[in-house]
This record gives C-alpha cells, sequence and structure tokens, in this order.
C-alpha cells in the first residue's frame, strides 16, 4: 500500500473518531469518509524521484515536490516582475490573485477580478519560459463545478502547473485581512473533488497539481483548518495550504498534522504570517513557500519614488540609475530574439 493510502487511511480514520468524539460529525464529511481515499498510482510521488527535470511544467514543479528542498515561488505580478523573478534565478513562479488584481485592474484582492484576467495574465507569464512552473491563485474557482473545472481547464491550457482553490465565499477578499468569511465543509470539498475530476479528465493524463486552501483558520480555528485539509487531501488535492498560519509552533504542527502531504506556507510582511525565511520554513517542514506581494509591494516602493522624484526635479535621471533603454529591453528578453532573428536569416536587428 503506498505511502498516500497509509495516511488517508490513518489520518481521516483519527479525524472521524476524534469528531465524533467531540459530537461534531456531520453529514457533510460523510461523502469523502465513507468513500474509497482518491488514488492515481500515476501520480505517485515515487514515479518523480528519477531522472532529468521535466520540460513539462507541471510535471517538473511534482518532481521538485518528490525531491529534496524547498520550493521557493516569488509572487509576481506581471511581466516584469517574471523577468526579473527569472533572472534571479528562481526556479518556480508565485502568480498572486492579490497582485494580478493590483496589476492588471489596480484594485484591491476583494474578489473583483474574473477568471479572464486571470487567465490572461497566466498566458503570458507562462509564454516568457514555458518550462517554468507557475502556481496559481484561483481564489474560490469563482463559482460552482462546473465553473471550477473550467477553470482547471484553461490554467491548465494557459501552461500553468499548479493551482490552489479556497474555502473562502465568493465576495472573498486577501487571506490577510480580516472579516474572512468561509463556506461549509462540504461545500469546500465539492470544490477540491471538482477540481480534481477536472485535472484527471484532461486528454493524455495531465500532471496538473492541485492545491487545497483554507482560510478557515482565523474563523473556525486551527482544528477545523486541520480538518478540512485532510478531507481535502483524501479526495485528491495534492498540496495543503492554511493561509494566515501565525507561529512556527502552528507551521510545524500543521505540517505534522498533514504528513506526508506537501504543506505550502504563504509569506506577506505584516500579513498574519510571521516573515519566515525560506531556510527557516525549510527547517519546519514546509515544502513550498510563496511570498505574494514581493513584487508589487516593491513596485509600490519604487514607483513612487520615481513619481515624486519626477515630479519635484523634472527629470527622471536619479531614477534611471543609469540604465537606458537598452539595458532595460534586455532584461525583457532582447538578446534571445535578436540572436532568434538572426538564426532565422533576418536582418531587421543587425544594428539595435
Amino acid at each position: 500500500m503506498s505511502p498516500a493510502l497509509d495516511y488517508f487511511t490513518n489520518s481521516v480514520s483519527q479525524t472521524q473518531n476524534d469528531s465524533r468524539a467531540r459530537g461534531t460529525m456531520d453529514s457533510s464529511q460523510g461523502s469523502p469518509l465513507d468513500s474509497q481515499p482518491y488514488y492515481n498510482p500515476r501520480l505517485n510521488p515515487e514515479n518523480y524521484l528519477e531522472g532529468p527535470l521535466s520540460h513539462n511544467p507541471a510535471t517538473r514543479l511534482r518532481q521538485m515536490l518528490a525531491r529534496p528542498g524547498i520550493v521557493v515561488a516569488p509572487g509576481i505580478c506581471d511581466g516584469i516582475s517574471a523577468r526579473c523573478a527569472i533572472e534571479a534565478g528562481f526556479n518556480c513562479l508565485y502568480q498572486s490573485g492579490a497582485a494580478t488584481t493590483a496589476s492588471r485592474l489596480g484594485q484591491p484582492d476583494l474578489a473583483i477580478a474574473t477568471l479572464n484576467d486571470f487567465v490572461g495574465a497566466a498566458l503570458m507569464v507562462c509564454s516568457l519560459d514555458p518550462t517554468m512552473p507557475v502556481i496559481a491563485d484561483a481564489d474560490t474557482g469563482f463559482g460552482g463545478p462546473a465553473m471550477i473545472a473550467r477553470t482547471v481547464t484553461q490554467y491548465a491550457r494557459a501552461g500553468v502547473a499548479a493551482l490552489h482553490i479556497e474555502d473562502q465565499v465568493q465576495t472573498k477578499r486577501c487571506g490577510h485581512l480580516l472579516g474572512k468569511q468561509v463556506v461549509s465543509r462540504e461545500e469546500f470539498l465539492t470544490r477540491v473533488r471538482a477540481a480534481v475530476l477536472a485535472r484527471d479528465s484532461i486528454p493524455g493524463g495531465s500532471d496538473f497539481v492541485i492545491i487545497a486552501r483554507t482560510d478557515s483558520a482565523q474563523v473556525l480555528g486551527m482544528e477545523e483548518a486541520i480538518i478540512r485539509l485532510k478531507l481535502a487531501a483524501r479526495i485528491g488535492a495534492d498540496v495543503c495550504f492554511i493561509e494566515g498560519v501565525r507561529t512556527s509552533e502552528l507551521l510545524e504542527s500543521t505540517v505534522a498534522a498533514l504528513a506526508p502531504k506537501p504543506v505550502l506556507v504563504n509569506v506577506i510582511s505584516g500579513g498574519l504570517t510571521p516573515s519566515f525565511t525560506t531556510n527557516e520554513a525549510e527547517a519546519m517542514g514546509a515544502k513550498i513557500i510563496i511570498f505574494s506581494l514581493v513584487s508589487c509591494v516593491a513596485m509600490v516602493h519604487a514607483v513612487r519614488a520615481a513619481m515624486q522624484s519626477l515630479k519635484k526635479t523634472g527629470t527622471d535621471f536619479a531614477s534611471a540609475q543609469g540604465m537606458d533603454p537598452k539595458a532595460f529591453f534586455q532584461v525583457m528578453g532582447l538578446d534571445a530574439i535578436v540572436q532568434f532573428d538572426a538564426r532565422a536569416g533576418g536582418t531587421a536587428f543587425e544594428a539595435i
């Protein structure tokens, strides 16, 4: 029997016993607990332990999850931030919902961006390096099961490697704001189940990674959050994500409770979760760490300073810091395009 089956059988049975002892077992748990746990032998982590990293981003992410080391994914908000992250040497990117909403719409993270906004952003980011795994925020899935299936399909077609889907109500907000509301366990599990079914229906057998996220810790407590993620893992979620883990002790206990499922931790400076470093998070057992607002917050500071300097001095010389147009375009991939044009026999960029 695989480790995944052992884990789900033991952990969910314990959850069932604990819930009955508390008198809190209800119909919302019946379906996942009464059925056999999800198991797809093709997606067994053991299948991804050896061999070179795949050119398929979803397969590559599964390889990274199965092998030693934490996956570090900086939050990107547009093409510039994605290019800078790639230049810095990161091997995974995170398309933050908050950052995408801010960069594409100039709006706060309050369920304003649509599926089309998110997919449009993903198409651009994934095109920059088609082998780079991109983990993308999918909010609540943008609707019921059919809409969630559409979300998974469109994300996968865009080249996204993984998405996370959460249990907030449809009129959601950033997970690090107050006043959150969550749906019932059963509705959350329906969302996760729909995502898994949609992934498994992609022709050819997709390695797309489903991440179950719960925001219930701040609303209903850590115990409920753990139960929800155990149930989500039982029905096929590949990775577990509790938003707003407030202490290192809670992160460690979360990892232990959900083992061996990989756990994702979201770090936002000034948010609910402490500013764990990648090394600290790895030492506590986290498998993925995302820094959701690292690019867009830095961008606000930099652009504010540049605009204030221009307003005050009447020139952008100081804010440019010596970067001329060609140097800027080189960060955006200029050299690769010039070289490709020359290899194809083009002459348009002989001098540039």
